[in-house]
């Protein structure tokens, strides 16, 4: 959530804020701020809603001037939104302007310790406590005064600053909130994310927790949280500077649908070794394999629903058992966690926190952790004991599709790997797998030509006011994922229920014409399923049914079949979710929705 810019160089730098910005707007914002020291002063506009609001106000930055600033995209925490509430802060005497991603959770106790102090708070924000703070240590050094307020301060913050008396500087901040520092030909950058910063360079630092990063026009310098200067490695960002553009699609969302198969081969590829899976970055020996004793799958939303995919395959393959836990529960329930175990902790941004929060609960308990995070150089990529990247790229739009993707194919892999060290499976069987999973980016490209149909399907259902998915094994993961895509970009209420239990209560919310998608791919489940739709339509439900090829008796108990490839059961989801993506997606566009930013949602949530 929220976003920060920051600038310094020979370049007007509000144009640079804004355009940086604009990268960051699938965290999640409700208002918008800039301040740029104009040669006298540092001055400020901020504004409610979209960021077009504050271009507008500005004139594109034109009304700005000045080549040091730094910007910020606000999502509510503490206040509502207003322009009160908007970052920057300021001190009191408008000295010292502060833009601040993450929660300070001592700012109550800290803003009653500076009122007694005669400072007056202007907004009901906890980043303020940090404008006033740094205006109270500041004696001349900044350095100083930051490291104070870092010993000060509990919770997470990335923090953008700028100081009057040393215009020429650029500094940063973090601890338990994403921050990178770019560092460019016509000058140097801070941001949120990568994405900010392509356009200028594709050079950059990952600022690790308590650390302090010092930007003038020509040089970056970084220190600890005693103020001792350090050194750090660069590293060059090899995505299309295009990635995160739409390149010609109506949404992003679309767009990183059609992205899908490619991620699936960039995911899978590089693992795939002479007919074996070879994960180099694993960091296990077959012998740590081979004494693992059960699997803790940790994940929000959509990584969760991968998570719940994962632990059929990995039970089912590799005969592991798997817990597989929302990341927000496991780390308050005391999980039981015992030495030989393994914690998955699975997240797109790598910087979730809850999943962060359940990560460190793990390696607390001296417990082997595996990060399947997507951002190189997050907090869940440095912090876990071994990682496995997706190489997804970036992912701009808030629902996500390609990640999602993405993360199946490492936990596929991830099984195959550890059911052939085991034992469980034999090289024939190795082989298959390998080769059906080679198919799956020709299979989901075939899936997603196949969008006018689907498309012609959603029209009808605009105005749905409920829908239901039902499925059962890996087809009920399938479905809570459908669930979700549907309700967070269309705003229509959606359930997934294990098919099973629609006689356990759910069944009594079907009504004449009410829409339920059905998802059947594994062979073994089709009757039971068919029995339940059949329960279904009896009561007046219009069944949509995704299933595979072949499996034809379904159009006897179905209105409307959408047929995915045959694929090895274990990988159905790969296939079966993409048709209900795109249905999601046009209904959403149908209704007008905000497809790329859903209202209330963020991409990237790093607070509780």
């Amino acid at each position: 959530m929220c976003g920060i810019v920051g600038y310094i160089g020979d370049s007007q730098a509000a144009p640079i804020l804004l355009d940086g910005l604009s990268k960051l707007e699938y965290r999640g914002y409700d208002s918008a701020g800039i301040a740029v020291y104009d040669g006298e002063h540092i001055q400020t506009q901020k504004s409610i809603g979209r960021l077009k609001v504050l271009s507008e106000l500005t004139h594109d930055g034109a009304t700005m001037p000045g080549t040091v600033g730094i910007g910020h995209t606000r999502w509510a925490t503490h206040g509502a939104p207003s322009k009160e509430n908007a970052h920057p802060h300021f001190n009191q005497d408008e000295t010292i302007a502060v833009v601040h991603n993450g929660i300070i959770e001592n700012y109550l106790k800290m803003k009653k310790y500076l009122e007694k102090k005669d400072y007056h708070f202007v907004s009901d924000t906890d980043t303020e406590v940090v404008a006033h703070l740094l205006d109270y240590y500041y004696k001349g050094d900044p350095i100083e005064a930051i490291t104070k307020v870092m010993h000060r301060v509990e919770g997470s913050y990335a923090l953008g600053i700028i100081f009057l008396e040393h215009p020429g500087v650029v500094y940063a901040v973090r601890k338990d909130s994403p921050l990178i520092v770019g560092h460019g030909k016509d000058g140097n950058l801070i941001a949120s994310d990568v994405p900010a910063v392509l356009k200028y360079t594709r050079n950059v630092y990952f600022i690790q927790n308590e650390e302090i990063a010092v930007l003038t026009g020509e040089s970056i310098a970084f220190y600890n949280v005693d103020g001792e200067e350090i050194q750090k490695e660069s590293t060059t960002i090899d995505w299309d500077i295009n990635a995160a553009e739409k390149a010609g699609y109506e949404h992003f969302m679309l767009k990183e649908m059609y992205e899908q198969p490619k991620t699936v081969r960039d995911t899978l590829n590089p693992r795939i070794k002479d007919g074996a899976v070879v994960i180099e970055e694993l960091g296990m020996t077959d012998e740590e394999i081979r004494r693992i004793q059960r699997i803790h799958i940790v994940a929000c939303g959509s990584a969760y629903h991968t998570g719940v995919t994962a632990k059929y395959v990995f039970e089912g393959m590799a005969r592991i058992p798997v817990e597989v836990d929302l990341a927000s529960e496991f780390r308050y329930r005391n999980p039981i966690l015992q030495e030989n175990d393994l914690v998955i902790i699975i997240s797109q941004s790598g910087e979730t926190a809850d999943s962060l929060a359940a990560l460190r609960e793990a390696k607390s308990k001296g417990i082997k952790t595996l990060g399947i995070v997507n951002v190189v150089g997050s907090s869940i990529a440095r912090e876990a004991d071994t990682v496995m990247y997706t190489w997804a790229g970036p992912e701009i739009a808030v629902a996500t599709t390609k990640a999602y993707s993405a993360q199946l194919i490492a936990e596929y892999l991830l099984a195959v790997k550890f059911a052939q060290v085991r034992g469980e499976i034999t090289e024939t069987e190795v082989a298959s797998y390998l080769k059906d999973l080679q198919k799956l980016p020709q299979q989901i490209e075939m899936l997603l030509s196949n969008k006018e149909r689907i498309q012609h399907f959603a029209n009808r259902y605009i105005s749905a006011k409920d829908v239901f998915f039902v499925g059962r094994g890996i087809d009920y993961a399938i479905s809570m994922e459908g669930s979700l895509k549907l309700k967070e970009i269309s705003y229509i209420h959606s359930e997934a229920y294990a098919a099973g239990e629609l006689k356990h209560g759910t069944i009594s919310l079907i009504e004449e014409g009410t829409l339920v998608a059905a998802v059947l791919t594994q062979e073994e489940l089709y009757k039971k399923t068919i029995s339940n739709i059949v329960e279904l339509t009896s009561r007046g439900a219009f069944v949509l049914a995704v299933t595979t090829t072949g499996n034809t008796e379904i159009e006897k108990a179905a209105d409307y079949v959408i047929y995915i490839p045959q694929t090895n059961r274990w990988f159905t989801n790969s296939l079966a979710i993409i048709p209900l993506q795109l249905f999601s997606y046009y209904v959403s566009v149908g209704k007008g929705c905000d497809v790329d930013k859903p209202r209330n949602l963020a991409k990237s949530v790093t607070v509780e």
